[in-house]
Order: structure tokens, then sequence, then C-alpha cells
């Protein structure tokens, strides 16, 4: 049987080579860093895909509201539906565009009297009010297109949402005067 002694003298063996042996220690080292490079890459790519989407959002919302300021979509007699149709066609693979999107159009006599609402509430919830109304030759319009893009990475601590359910709400808005053109009156 071995005394006391000696049996703390082991110990203090053990715990000295423990402590001098390396063989581990970048092991230990990256478990303990890597939970935090991993959430901060992911916020990272995150962060880069919502301001791409939300690029490509501003990027659709100016080629389809030159559809009426041009007054192609007047002339056509397009529907709130009809111009979303067209919308989508530009909008490729990055929305669910049938479900998703939402578009706005509103006509103004001036750009005094233009009045832009938010679209989120004072509980984080999506206000869905939208009008179709492109106005006539030399009328003011506001386009405005929303998505309610879905995040991921808000359980790891960063967290973006303007939406309940961890979503953020992109918007792109167009504002601008109608060209002449001839076309029947917007029945707004």
């Amino acid at each position: 049987m071995s005394s006391p002694v000696s049996s703390s003298a082991s110990s203090r063996n053990i715990l000295r080579r423990f402590g001098r042996n390396r063989r581990g220690s970048a092991a230990v080292e990256f478990a303990l860093v890597a939970p935090v490079f991993f959430a901060l890459l992911f916020a990272i790519i995150e962060t880069a895909i919502v301001f791409f989407a939300g690029q490509v959002l501003e990027t659709v919302t100016q080629d389809s509201a030159r559809l009426i300021m041009t007054g192609q979509a007047q002339t056509a007699a397009y529907t709130q539906a009809q111009f979303k149709t067209n919308v989508c066609g530009r909008i490729g693979v990055l929305f669910d565009c049938l479900n998703g999107i939402f578009i706005d159009v509103q006509s103004y006599p001036g750009f005094a009297s233009v009045a832009i609402n938010s679209q989120i509430d004072g509980a984080k919830n999506f206000v869905n009010n939208m009008k179709y109304c492109p106005g006539n030759a030399g009328d003011i319009v506001v386009v405005r297109l929303f998505y309610q893009w879905p995040l991921f990475v808000t359980g790891l601590g960063y967290n973006i949402a303007n939406l309940n359910g961890s979503k953020r709400l992109l918007s792109a808005t167009a504002a601008f005067r109608n060209e002449p053109f001839l076309a029947n009156p917007s029945p707004c």
C-alpha cells in the first residue's frame, strides 16, 4: 500500500506531465474558438445575402417602374396581378415571387402630397395594405416592392430581423413623374 505522501507526489507528477504535454492543445483551442468563429462567419454570409437580395429587389423595382412611368402599363390596362406577373418575370430565382412579393403603386398630384407609411406595425407585423394606382400622364407615382426575407442565424445571437418570425422586411422604392402618354385615364 502506498503512503499518502507518495500518492500526492505521484499526482503532482501526473499533473506536471499533463501541463507540459502539448499534443492536444490545438484541438482544445479550436473547440473553444470554433463556435464563435462559425457564428461570425454565418452572420457575415447571411448579412451579405440580405444586402444582395435588397439590391436585386431595388433593380427589379426600377426596371418595373419604367412600365408605369412610360405609360405602357396604363395603355395595356394592367391590373395589379398583371403588373405583379411582369415583376415576377424579372426577379429570377432568389425570391418566392408569387407568394412573397407585395407591390404597392400609388399616384399623387404633386411631390408635396406624397406620404409614405411604414409597413411594420408596433408589434413587428407586416401591414399589407397594398394598392395599385399607376396614375395618369404627369402624375407623381411611388412604386414600392416588399419581401419578407427569412433569417437563419438569428438564434446565434446575431439578429437583424425587423419582423416577427425571424424575418427581415426588404423594401425597394421608385418615385417619379409619369411621362406624357396617350392612354385612358386611370380609375384611381
